[in-house]
Parts: structure tokens; C-alpha cells; sequence
């Protein structure tokens, strides 16, 4: 496992990847900055006092925010639809792995993943603490929604999250690497996923999500803009 839960994607995903994405993969720069930028902020959480590579990292920052600016396309509406244009943001696959590139979710690995069943790992980091050592419930309810959708897109029938009720039954720690588990079903209006998460065997918290059905080449197909070439 790498960084967080980071892991090459199990066989299910693999296959899925055969078929239209839900939008452009992330550049391998943009991936290694998410992660570099994880491990930075639990850093910056850590400070007790003032130190002067933070101001150091402020200067550096402030240059390279307006040189990726510059380079950025200028409209930050995501390039998605039939009315999609150059000028508009790429939008980037948030079917799989959303925290492989994107710091602000959690990472996850998927040790199986079927049609019915699934289950894998993850580690918190400080970046997630709410209470004292524990995770912030709110980054909970994401990481709960991007499991199952992940496993729902990796077999072909996934669609807009309708609901999702969360029970907390334990607090749920940072740093320490916990389970989790999610049966899906097949319902007359969609599909509904009962997931938890769970360390040595108990379970800190489960929740019941209720999604839209739809096939994967209704979601995937040319209504995602594609990357610009480079001139």
C-alpha cells in the first residue's frame, strides 16, 4: 500500500477502465502533487511554532499560483456536455481513486470488488481529524459515497447517489489502518449499498446508500470533454 491506501486497481477496475471514462486521467504530476500536498498539510497541523520554511513554502506558492494560472483554462466551469468549449476546465475521472489525486478526499484500497460484494482498506490522516485522534464524521459520509460508487462504476451500473444514512456507532481513529466491507443489492428504483468500516472486526460506522441505476455507456461517453492538445 502507498501513502494513504493507495494500490494498483483490482481486476474489476481494470476491466472498467476497457470502457468510456467518466472524464480525463489525471496527469501523473497532478497525482504526485496530491500526495506530497497530503503529507504537507498533516505537517503544517503538526506546528507548534512559527517556522521559517513555512514562509519560505508562502514565497514559492504565491509564484507558482500565478504561473499555473496563466496555463489554466480561463473558464473554471468543468468541460462537460454537449455545450462543452476549449476555454472551459477539464474534468477529471472522479469514478475511481478520487484521493489519488485529489488531496482533499480520502484514499482507499479495494482487495475485491464484484457486482454483490466488496471490500478493502484505509488509513485517515491528520488532515481528517475532527475530535482528538479521530476522524471528522463529515469526511466520513464522502469516503462512504466514493466506495460504493467507485465499486458500482468498476462493474458497469452506477448513477447519481439518491440518499445515504449514516449510523455512527464507535468513534473512528486517524492513522490506524481499518476495513471496510459493502454488499450491493439490486432494488426496483436503483441500486442500494449497506457499507461499513470496521477495526479488528467491529464496526465503527455503516451506511445505507441508495444510488440510480444506469449503464456505464449512458454515463461515460462523448459528454466529457476531452483533454486540449497542445499547440
Amino acid at each position: 500500500m502507498v501513502e494513504n491506501g493507495s494500490a494498483p486497481t483490482s481486476g474489476a477496475v481494470a476491466e472498467a477502465r476497457r470502457v468510456p471514462p467518466f472524464g480525463e486521467t489525471p496527469l501523473p504530476q497532478t497525482v504526485a502533487a496530491a500526495a506530497a500536498l497530503r503529507r504537507l498539510g498533516a505537517l503544517l497541523l503538526s506546528l507548534e511554532h512559527p517556522h521559517p520554511a513555512v514562509d519560505e513554502l508562502l514565497a514559492r506558492v504565491a509564484e507558482t499560483e500565478q504561473e499555473l494560472a496563466a496555463a489554466v483554462a480561463p473558464d473554471p466551469a468543468p468541460r462537460f456536455g454537449a455545450n462543452a468549449t476549449p476555454d472551459q476546465r477539464v474534468y477529471l475521472d472522479h469514478a475511481f481513486d478520487i484521493g489519488a489525486f485529489n488531496p482533499c478526499f480520502p484514499e482507499y484500497v479495494f482487495d475485491h470488488l464484484d457486482e454483490e460484494s466488496a471490500r478493502g482498506r484505509i488509513t485517515f490522516p491528520l488532515n481528517h481529524e475532527g475530535p482528538p485522534g479521530l476522524v471528522h464524521g463529515g469526511f466520513l459520509g464522502v469516503f462512504f459515497d466514493a466506495v460504493v460508487q467507485h465499486q458500482s462504476c468498476a462493474v458497469g451500473l452506477s448513477g447519481k447517489t439518491r440518499s445515504m444514512d449514516i449510523t455512527y456507532r464507535r468513534p473512528t481513529p486517524i492513522l490506524v489502518e481499518l476495513d471496510f466491507d459493502i454488499t450491493r443489492t439490486l432494488v426496483e428504483r436503483g441500486i442500494e449499498s449497506t457499507a461499513r468500516l470496521l477495526r479488528a472486526g467491529e464496526v465503527l460506522c455503516s451506511a445505507l446508500v441508495r444510488t440510480v441505476a444506469s449503464p456505464v455507456d449512458r454515463l461515460a461517453t462523448v459528454h466529457y470533454g476531452k483533454r486540449a492538445v497542445r499547440g
